[in-house]
């Protein structure tokens, strides 16, 4: 471990903010865990975990929960953000008030910006020009990184020093970061696997068996390489962590939010009631609407998204969006 030590803002205190304050702070680092209700950051202090997302996981001694977003930068070596996506201009506007000159900012956010369906990190760029950017993705749980089973992830940054840095924060004896320099296509693959997901669990909710879940997998990753190659990511980006790896994760395990989502909605319950049982964000519904659009907009086929999309938004009946699938017009593989 290097920089034993650092001070690091994490802002987020939902269960992949803590997960990561966790790791952090039991890697030796100050870690203020900032998130903006008083009352749930009460809670976290007086408890020393985080009982609503992370039941049973202690609070290492170096981690201290705060709603004061000032304290938690002030002195910070590192700012890592890991709130939902509709909140993240929002938390960086807020950032930039405290601290206009910042040179160094990092993520754990996935998704788009829906206003304008920016990656992340063009809002960013546009908030804090001349700062270092990183991005952290890839396949994860937070409940396992909390209890310190094995993981690894990928750190992308245009700045190598600051893709090793925050590896380096991360890095345990059973939590492994590997670095790039493919932001574009970390964020793409962190992001549009949510809607994949819940196309899984669609296709497992209604019966469809593990061909259809395999066939569904490996042409979704088809779609997120494709959209993900027209906005300038890398093609081996998408056959690593933050691509093939996070999909089989969240496509496959019932941790995942968003096929837990897709297994509601094959069972009947509606968007909303679903999202109620669920008790967390669940990034695939707006990820199908918001990639829907973002494909549109620069000529990709993504038809798997395109149903997700529909079923969520326009009421298709998802058995009905299976056949529309294999009925589509025979095609070589790509």
């Amino acid at each position: 471990m290097t920089d034993s030590g650092s001070k690091i803002a994490v802002l987020g205190a939902g269960s992949w903010g803590t997960a990561l304050g966790i790791l952090l702070a039991g890697n030796g680092h100050r870690v203020s865990l900032w998130g903006h209700l008083e009352e749930d950051i009460a809670a976290l202090r007086q408890d020393r975990e985080n009982r609503h997302f992370l039941p049973g996981v202690p609070f290492p001694e170096l981690l201290s929960p705060s709603s004061d977003l000032a304290e938690c930068l002030n002195g910070a070596d590192e700012i890592l953000v890991v709130v939902p996506s509709h909140a993240f201009a929002t938390v960086l506007q807020q950032i930039r008030k405290l601290n206009p000159g910042l040179k160094s900012l990092s993520w754990a956010t996935k998704g788009l910006e829906p206003a304008q369906r920016r990656l992340m990190s063009e809002v960013a760029r546009e908030t804090f020009p001349d700062a270092d950017i990183a991005v952290l993705s890839g396949p994860t749980f937070a409940m396992e990184v909390a209890r310190g089973l094995p993981t690894a992830i990928t750190v992308a940054s245009s700045s190598t020093a600051h893709a090793t840095r925050l590896a380096d924060y991360l890095h345990s004896d059973t939590f492994r970061a590997y670095t790039s320099s493919d932001i574009i296509g970390v964020q793409v693959g962190g992001a549009a696997k949510n809607v994949m997901a819940i196309a899984a669990g669609m296709s497992d909710g209604q019966g469809f068996g593990a061909n259809a879940r395999a066939a569904l997998i490996t042409r979704g990753l088809a779609e997120i390489t494709r959209l993900g190659l027209a906005l300038g990511g890398q093609h081996d980006t998408f056959m690593g962590l933050a691509g093939l790896g996070d999909l089989v994760l969240t496509c496959t395990d019932d941790q995942s939010r968003n096929r837990r989502m897709g297994l509601a909605l094959a069972d009947g319950h509606g968007v909303e009631e679903a999202r109620k049982r669920i008790g967390q964000e669940v990034e695939g519904l707006a990820a199908a609407r918001d990639f829907h659009i973002k494909a549109q907009d620069v000529g990709v086929e993504m038809p798997i998204t395109e149903h997700v999309y529909r079923i969520i938004y326009k009421g298709l009946d998802p058995a009905a969006a299976v056949k529309a699938l294999l009925s589509r017009e025979q095609k070589p593989e790509q």
